[in-house]
């Protein structure tokens, strides 16, 4: 992949053991987590002695126990764990008395402010795409405050939408920080603030602020600046998706988009992410837990160990993601080991195999 500068860098080189929480929570997180953890320990040597620690989340932890986010896994992350990997949730869209997303939970607990998704071609047959969606992790609609009343209309929902100036500035540095990094040094802010004048407003005057900020003293002159309407953004995305370098947006926003720049490279199953603050990160592959294939082996796995790539060189560890990011490279440039959603006929486990085996 494209996406080499670190942002934000946790260093965790000076520690003995890399500590990581694995996650693996609903559907095919259990199978697509081993393949990130097989990549891991095939480094070696070149990253810290690593440990990985199981803990329990998601839907079905919930169905079991009541408890979709045990306090010992939020207790382990926060007080053993260096960082983590998690796999995928099942939220169901229907309202379930006493569950809430882990994930999102889990994001707000250990102020994870930024979802980072790096989506990037490889095979020389599609468009070439490089772009990064830096989406805003604990705010938008994803507070989750909403009421159910009974009106002259009959049922009526609302939703609070939570916008502030703080979140908006820590993803906005982050934003610059990364476009900073990259060849092209482009930004482009991703808002509605022709119709939502004061949630999005303050999102985007706020972003454009970040190089006027005390001690940014000229930092980002050299990083270009420009804003979308978020519904003209997708249209532009698939239509020129080579415009695109980096792209800040509201949590809500940032979902959509980096779900629907996932078609411009063959699969959700390619798209890594994680999620980051300021003293922790946690790889989460940007797909959900795909029920339907849930226990059958076809599950692709390199969005997790593309995400595992990406957790590491936010600890620091820049060549151990290289050499990962490499073999997830030639094996999707190469063809001929690959799951069925990029047109292949091979088990999760071989691709898992084929990667390790050119790291």
């Amino acid at each position: 992949m494209a996406f080499r500068a670190p942002f934000r860098t946790v260093s965790t080189r000076a520690k003995e053991t890399l500590k990581i929480g694995m996650i693996p929570a609903d559907g095919i997180g259990h199978e697509v987590l081993p393949g990130a953890k097989a990549a891991i320990q095939a480094l070696g040597s070149s990253i810290p002695k690593t440990e990985f620690v199981d803990l329990l989340a998601g839907f079905e932890c919930f169905t079991r126990t009541g408890n979709a986010l045990p306090v010992e896994t939020v207790e382990a992350l926060q007080n053993d764990c260096s960082c983590a990997m998690f796999g995928a949730v099942s939220s169901p869209s229907r309202k379930v008395a006493g569950y809430s997303s882990p994930i999102v939970a889990l994001r707000k607990k250990l102020d994870l402010y930024a979802n980072v998704r790096p989506v990037t071609s490889v095979a020389s047959s599609r468009s070439a795409v490089d772009l990064v969606v830096v989406r805003e992790n604990t705010e938008c609609l994803y507070v989750k405050d909403e009421t159910q009343t009974v009106g002259t209309n009959g049922k009526e929902a609302r939703a609070t939408r939570l916008i502030t100036e703080r979140a908006s500035r820590r993803i906005g540095e982050m934003a610059f920080e990364i476009a900073l990094n990259r060849p092209r040094k482009h930004l482009t802010i991703i808002h509605k603030s022709n119709v939502l004048s004061i949630t999005d407003g303050l999102f985007r005057e706020t972003i454009r602020g970040v190089p006027t900020l005390p001690g940014a003293d000229g930092k980002y002159d050299g990083v270009t600046v420009a804003e979308q309407l978020v519904d003209s953004a997708v249209y532009r995305l698939f239509r020129e998706p080579h415009i695109y370098d980096v792209m800040v947006a509201p949590n809500l926003y940032g979902d959509i988009i980096s779900d629907a720049a996932a078609a411009l490279v063959g699969s959700l199953g390619l798209v890594p992410s994680v999620n980051a603050g300021d003293t922790f990160v946690m790889g989460e592959p940007v797909h959900g837990s795909a029920p339907d294939i849930a226990g059958q082996n076809i599950a692709n796995p390199l969005a997790a160990i593309r995400s595992a790539a990406l957790m590491l060189r936010h600890l620091g560890h820049a060549d151990g993601a290289d050499r990962i990011e490499r073999a997830v490279d030639e094996v999707i440039r190469e063809g001929k080991c690959l799951t069925p959603d990029l047109g292949g006929k091979s088990k999760t486990t071989e691709v898992v195999e084929e990667v390790v085996k050119r790291i």
